[in-house]
């Protein structure tokens, strides 16, 4: 099937959830003017990269190591690891725009500098990332879609991880956080069936507990005031 492209012809992608909510306050409105263009990792969107030229992450971050967040939501865990983490590198993406406001306010709030934030799809971003370039990746309370039909825009999808694949190194760690049954078993039959990762988990308690540098982030708040059970599964690139 031939792939439908985007008029400047790019490959077509769709934010199948929504780009924005509720009006903005004052101040996040001030966040997105004064701080987003200073945290941008660089050129990454067909219209202002259309070779899909690979990011230096060096300008970005020296010689840190590089860790992903797909979907940061709020932005707790991001601006936590930043913070208990000053010798790694952070990239966070984050379609919803109310969700890139909502960090940009904690990175002032928590004085961080070792982050960059996409406010995009992660594929775009992706696409410019050198191959072998991440030491970890994380994918915390993602869109379940939970009707069937829409299974397909999930990340745990090969259409996501195959590209993440060969942006992580080998011995990376990918971190998943999800309180939907459905998606725990839909990320083990497509993570197990890969040669290029294996689950780290040795017993029940590996899945069940939070992992130690671990915050809980407003989204498993919820969840767990609504009776739902969250799972923490831990990847490594082979």
């Amino acid at each position: 099937m031939t792939e439908r492209t985007a008029p400047t012809g790019a490959p077509w992608r769709n934010f199948y959830g929504r780009r924005k909510g509720k009006g903005l306050r004052d101040s996040q409105r001030e966040y997105l003017d004064e701080d987003l263009i200073t945290l941008s990792p660089g050129p990454v969107g067909w219209d202002v990269n259309p070779d899909r030229t690979a990011l230096d992450l060096t300008k970005l971050f020296a010689d840190k190591p590089v860790w992903l967040e797909i979907g940061f939501g709020g932005g707790e865990h991001m601006v936590h690891q930043a913070a208990n983490n000053p010798d790694i590198g952070i990239i966070g993406c984050e379609p919803y725009i109310n969700g890139v406001a909502m960090l940009l306010g904690k990175i002032r709030q928590a004085a961080v500098e070792n982050l960059a934030v996409h406010p995009g799809d992660v594929r775009d971003l992706l696409d410019v990332l050198p191959d072998g370039s991440l030491s970890r990746a994380f994918l915390l309370y993602p869109d379940p879609w939970p009707k069937k039909r829409h299974h397909r825009r999930r990340f745990v999808t090969p259409e996501f991880l195959d590209p993440l694949a060969r942006k992580l190194r080998a011995g990376a760690i990918f971190r998943v956080a999800t309180d939907i049954p459905d998606y725990v078993r839909q990320t083990l039959e497509q993570m197990m069936s890969r040669p290029d990762f294996e689950w780290l988990a040795e017993g029940p308690y590996d899945w069940r507990e939070p992992w130690g540098d671990w915050i809980s982030t407003r989204y498993e708040q919820k969840a767990l005031r609504e009776g739902r059970v969250p799972h923490y599964l831990t990847f490594r690139k082979l």
